[in-house]
């Protein structure tokens, strides 16, 4: 049935033109992460990059937010999801279904925001005496910040560039381009610390099931980053932001 069934196409195509439509593997990587770099039509930098790496290489991927962090690795790891983008070096550790693709897709820089002063130092004891505030459950400012005297822990960034606008810290402490993002979001010009406190590379992970596709998409994506697209989509979803 299948033969005949190629042969008529196989037919068609020398008499009438007529070719066949393949139509590309899709695959959906999730994240925690949302604007700037996921939005909710697909065009934020990470959507963007995610969707080009894949295509160059015949793969339709989008990338899916959920609210709950946690919750997206666990679905990675166990399949319901094809892998997770914007992820730190390690999670294999409790993760062992998950492959890193090793082409990083970022560095997340860890800066100090503020209205009216700038700090210039990537020392952490350079707060010591002043009000600070973070989102709970950041780990990189709770493990170097454990004996600050004056802290507010926020439910999320919101609640805490109010605090900052408000007068009632010195300074908050977010990743650099989601707090330029909001920041513009609320018609506010605040500065950034130089340099960061920290950076840390960002990764994309697959499922093992996938683990056919890591050499091409880390090839794909250092190739993005050799012909310019990538840069051009750096500029395009967050380098204005510095504007």
């Amino acid at each position: 049935m299948r033969r005949g069934l190629l042969f008529v196409l196989s037919v068609l195509s020398v008499f009438t033109g007529y070719t066949p439509g393949y139509t590309m593997d899709k695959i959906v990587l999730n994240t925690g992460i949302r604007d700037p770099f996921t939005t909710s039509n697909q065009t934020g930098f990470i959507d963007l990059i995610v969707q080009e790496a894949f295509r160059r290489i015949g793969i339709d991927a989008k990338v899916i937010v959920y609210q709950n962090s946690a919750k997206s690795l666990v679905n990675a790891n166990i399949g319901i999801d094809d892998g997770a983008a914007l992820r730190i070096q390690g999670l294999e550790k409790k993760f062992p279904n998950l492959v890193r693709v090793p082409e990083k897709l970022m560095d997340n820089d860890f800066v100090v925001y503020s209205i009216n002063k700038i700090i210039v130092s990537d020392n952490w004891d350079t707060m010591d005496e002043a009000r600070i505030a973070y989102i709970k459950g950041w780990q990189i400012f709770q493990n170097n910040l454990r004996d600050h005297k004056s802290t507010i822990q926020t439910k999320n960034a919101q609640q805490m560039f109010d605090l900052m606008t408000a007068g009632e810290v010195d300074f908050i402490l977010y990743e650099r381009w989601q707090g330029l993002w909001r920041a513009r979001q609320m018609e506010i010009t605040i500065q950034a610390s130089e340099p960061p406190l920290a950076k840390q590379e960002m990764f994309m992970y697959l499922n093992k099931k996938h683990a056919g596709l890591i050499a091409k998409a880390a090839a794909s994506l250092s190739e993005m980053k050799s012909d310019g697209t990538y840069q051009n989509i750096f500029d395009k979803t967050l380098g204005h932001l510095t504007k």
